[in-house]
């Protein structure tokens, strides 16, 4: 048994003690929202999103959510028949339809405070390229080695999956 450990036994735990610091923080994010608001993270996500610039197309929202339109239109689906958004016709073109918060959804996106989703985006947006590059790598690497480049990608602690279009051996994202 060793009696010191290496460099690489101490990054391997900074490792592990940062993904479950991550994991643990996200869930409670999600936990709160669905405590407080009644709805899932990525839903309150989508509204929050839509408290900063409604009314907005679906395209436009699933852009500022870096998610697939078919996957905003599932929550957009379950938080209509909530009573937190609307859909209307746009007055300039009927053919698009805008989503907007109601007066019940604009309540719940006051009594909550930020998504995990929104703070790592924010906090994404904010790194410099050559950070970003080493963010991608690193968890591009974490998937490999969990066996997971098939899966497509879950919202966070939610039973929503971004609709990705597969491309090669990976899961991309579509430009919208």
């Amino acid at each position: 048994m060793r009696k010191t450990a290496g460099k690489r036994d101490l990054w391997i735990t900074e490792i592990l003690d940062n993904l479950r610091r991550v994991f643990r923080v996200v869930h409670g994010y999600s936990i709160r929202a669905e405590r407080i608001a009644g709805v899932t993270g990525p839903q309150l996500w989508a509204m929050k999103v839509l408290a900063e610039a409604a009314p907005s197309r679906v395209s436009d929202l699933a852009w500022r959510m870096y998610l697939q339109p078919p996957t905003v239109v599932g929550i957009l689906d379950r938080l209509e028949q909530l009573g937190q958004v609307k859909r209307t016709r746009s007055a300039e073109d009927l053919r698009v339809v805008e989503v907007s918060l109601t007066g019940k959804g604009k309540n719940t996106v006051s009594k909550v405070p930020q998504v995990a989703q929104g703070l790592l985006l924010t906090g994404l947006k904010d790194l410099d390229d050559k950070q970003l590059e080493t963010v991608s790598e690193g968890l591009g690497l974490l998937v490999g080695i969990l066996g997971a480049r098939k899966v497509p990608p879950q919202l966070l602690f939610s039973k929503e999956v971004n609709a990705p279009r597969r491309s090669g051996r990976k899961w991309e994202l579509g430009k919208p």
